[in-house]
């Protein structure tokens, strides 16, 4: 997962449905890491150009899901940016800062048109040789899901999942009142909080610039990046939370909305039942959507709340 994994979980089955919820982790990750090199993930991205790989049911459903949300953000969620982001290699020992040249070289590689998915045989395939999948902006939303359903087929009805930023709160606390989960404050260091939304049964996803980056003359790199430029996007948000029922909508449209900006990322939003936000500019302004006024609680002054466009 490249992050860390915590889970807090209450009741009689804790620790067995605990166990059972970190192999679920476990096996998700071993089929679509792109660093591990036997994953699904690396043998598809091995046979680019050549021919399809049959696939899980797990591995095709996530491809599958990724290709909607390309469609539907207009291509700001690109599952085949693995190209740019091992350009860059950021949050690896190999993080640099690459030339126009050599980016603009494999943008030519970043289109998910490209993705060609046979449902009935469970098989995906990548047309251009070159190319690769990385589902790292939607690959932990889905195992947050899949946690919760282990979880529940364990008898567990309060926990808490946290992937590194997907965050589900399941159920209410022990003595019955709603979770509170921590926005994370994106100008300082991690687990420093600006503010909290109150939530049961609710999916809460945070992408932002203080993730994994690096500063090169005075400027910081951040790895999520534009598909249409192949740069760490730029676009005046420095974090955006998702608040939805799945996971694996949460962690898709935090990274679009990032990519988007504010007024595109609203819209969409906005257009999506049952979904709500909360987006940070550079000048630290917050902007919450209305179905989250009432949930959340801003204890930051730094920032200032707009509570909508």
């Amino acid at each position: 997962m490249g992050t860390i994994v915590q889970f807090k979980v209450y009741g009689k089955n804790a620790e067995k449905a605990t166990q059972a919820a970190v192999k679920e982790v476990s096996n998700i990750e071993k089929k679509m890491s792109v660093n591990i090199k036997t994953s699904e993930i690396s043998k598809l991205n091995a046979k680019a150009g050549v021919s399809g790989e049959k696939l899980s049911t797990d591995t095709y459903s996530v491809i599958e899901k990724s290709v909607q949300y390309s469609k539907l953000t207009g291509g700001a969620l690109d599952a085949t940016i693995e190209p740019i982001v091992s350009l860059w290699g950021i949050g690896t020992d190999k993080e640099r800062l690459p030339s126009k040249k050599e980016i603009d070289e494999k943008l030519k590689f970043v289109n998910y048109n490209d993705i060609i998915l046979d449902k009935k045989n469970s098989t995906v395939k990548l047309k251009r040789m070159n190319q690769a999948i990385d589902l790292g902006a939607i690959a932990k939303g889905y195992t947050a899901d899949e946690v919760k359903k282990v979880l529940l087929n364990n008898k567990i009805s309060s926990a808490i999942i946290n992937l590194g930023g997907n965050v589900y709160a399941l159920g209410n606390k022990p003595d019955g009142t709603s979770w509170n989960i921590g926005v994370q404050n994106p100008l300082s260091t991690r687990g420093e909080y600006l503010g909290s939304i109150s939530a049961t049964d609710k999916s809460i996803v945070t992408s932002g610039n203080y993730e994994r980056f690096f500063i090169k003359d005075g400027i910081r790199y951040h790895h999520i990046f534009d598909p249409k430029s192949g740069y760490p996007a730029n676009k005046g948000l420095i974090s955006t939370t998702i608040v939805s029922d799945k996971s694996i909508d949460g962690d898709a449209l935090s990274t679009s909305t990032y990519i988007l900006g504010l007024d595109k990322g609203l819209k969409l939003v906005e257009s999506m039942k049952g979904v709500e936000a909360i987006f940070i500019t550079n000048d630290k302004k917050i902007y919450v959507t209305p179905g989250l006024k009432d949930n959340f609680d801003l204890t930051n002054k730094e920032f200032t709340y707009e509570k909508g466009r």
